[in-house]
């Protein structure tokens, strides 16, 4: 009995041993050939810069790229080890965006003739490096995601914190909105970008906590539960938070980002429609009381409904940028002028603001589509692991971060095609900036560790 015992327990590591050398690679494999295809992309997305700019290859500026390339492998392997069941798309779409937006930052600093650290493109590469290396952190030391949720409220006191950086004297800039910090006075950093962060952290530890008392029984109305006046106290004190924003911070875009990401996690948490109804009136009442008190929100209004009007393109802060902006996409029609051909640089800020109408130019609206797919990928990705998650932590991490990218991009690109005013935040992994890039990549990293806790989970099953 003992030696059939003995037999059983031996068949049974052998098949554990079996099952975990196969099924990394599955999913690892997979990755690995998106990673070539996304680096193959990047690389001929510079080279063609090169050639329809400069008209040769610059082997030097390659030689950095192919030093980035390293790094996201050395991810990919750390993953092997640490994270074998993660998604395999998450890390191929974030790199390969990052590079396309690589591409076209050395594109504008080739027409606008910067070298060196003057160039925004030699700064974008020192910030990818420190974005891939903090997310290789994060899956090595972040074991298991579950223990954020023990530091709810400490993750919701350090989100405010980032938040109110830039008025400590000494540390803000002197900016157009009170959302920048200087260090040392060699290097500026968007502590908002972080605190999205740390408060999608404490959104989803608090909508856990205090889910049964927001979905409890309330009036029927239009065919919708509505919450009882009692409960709408959490939501009201997020709108006056991301008013404050918006008051005191002259940030549009981080206001509407923070209570846009908690109003998707409080419907995400609870089921309940009403929730969102009531929030997009709130947004909607916010943005209409903030364009007729604040002087700068009624401009971009202003900029936005009158945006071809001479008077208002000539005016200070008029519509010079936006009108620009979709002159350029308007030249690229359908296929392009080529990477390299067009002229982006006519617009101001077309290498962090103005990105997308650089890339559309040069790209075309088939480029832009492209482009467009695979944000949609992403965060489809990211709310499919929320959704298929056990816990309800992960489940409303994963989403809320998942739809922040989502939401960030529809204002982003909904503001320079004049769909919705603008609000001065930066596309996901395009834009110039380090504290944009490095948010972006700590959110796949945490997409990645849920993801592998999800998969590792018999009872699940995903695509």
């Amino acid at each position: 009995m003992s030696s059939a015992t003995d037999t059983v327990q031996a068949d049974t590591t052998v098949v554990k041993a079996l099952r975990k050398l196969r099924m990394p690679q599955t999913q690892r494999n997979r990755e690995l050939g998106l990673l070539l295809f996304a680096f193959a992309i990047n690389g001929a997305a510079v080279a063609l810069v090169q050639l329809g700019a400069l008209g040769h290859i610059d082997w030097t500026f390659l030689y950095y790229c192919g030093a980035l390339t390293v790094l996201v492998l050395g991810l990919h392997i750390v993953l092997r080890f640490k994270a074998s069941q993660a998604d395999p798309f998450v890390v191929p779409i974030a790199t390969v965006l990052s590079g396309l937006g690589l591409a076209m930052i050395y594109r504008i600093d080739i027409e606008d003739q910067s070298t060196g650290w003057d160039a925004l493109s030699t700064r974008q590469l020192v910030w990818l490096a420190i974005a891939s290396a903090a997310a290789v952190a994060i899956v090595i030391f972040l074991k298991n995601y579950r223990v954020l949720f023990r530091y709810t409220y400490v993750f919701g006191f350090v989100g405010i914190l980032l938040l109110v950086l830039p008025f400590v004297p000494g540390l803000g800039t002197d900016a157009n909105a009170d959302v920048w910090i200087s260090i040392g006075g060699l290097f500026s950093f968007q502590p908002g970008e972080l605190a999205k962060i740390a408060l999608a952290i404490f959104f989803a530890g608090y909508l856990v906590r205090t889910r049964e008392a927001l979905t409890s029984v309330g009036t029927r109305f239009l065919g919708m539960t509505w919450p009882r006046a009692r409960e709408l106290g959490p939501l009201l004190l997020i709108w006056l938070a991301s008013m404050a924003i918006i008051v005191f911070q002259r940030d549009l875009g981080t206001g509407l980002l923070m209570f846009g990401m908690f109003i998707a996690m409080i419907y995400v948490a609870t089921g309940k429609t009403s929730w969102a109804v009531l929030g997009l009136l709130l947004a909607v009442g916010g943005a209409l009381i903030a364009s007729q008190v604040l002087s700068y929100v009624g401009g971009r209004f202003q900029n936005w409904l009158d945006a071809f009007n001479p008077a208002v393109i000539d005016s200070a802060g008029g519509s010079y940028q936006l009108v620009s902006g979709i002159f350029g996409l308007s030249e690229g029609g359908l296929l392009g002028t080529g990477l390299g051909r067009g002229r982006p640089g006519l617009t101001p800020l077309s290498q962090s603001d103005y990105i997308f109408p650089s890339i559309g130019e040069e790209l075309g609206l088939i480029g832009v589509f492209a482009i467009l797919c695979l944000y949609m990928v992403f965060a489809s990705r990211g709310i499919r692991i929320g959704i298929a998650g056990q816990d309800d932590f992960g489940k409303l991490l994963a989403t809320g971060l998942s739809f922040t990218i989502a939401l960030q991009v529809f204002i982003m690109v909904g503001g320079v095609t004049r769909l919705i005013p603008l609000t001065g935040l930066t596309t996901p992994f395009l834009a110039a900036g380090g504290s944009s890039l490095v948010a972006n990549w700590i959110v796949v990293a945490l997409l990645l560790r849920i993801s592998d806790a999800v998969r590792s989970r018999p009872r699940v099953v995903i695509g």
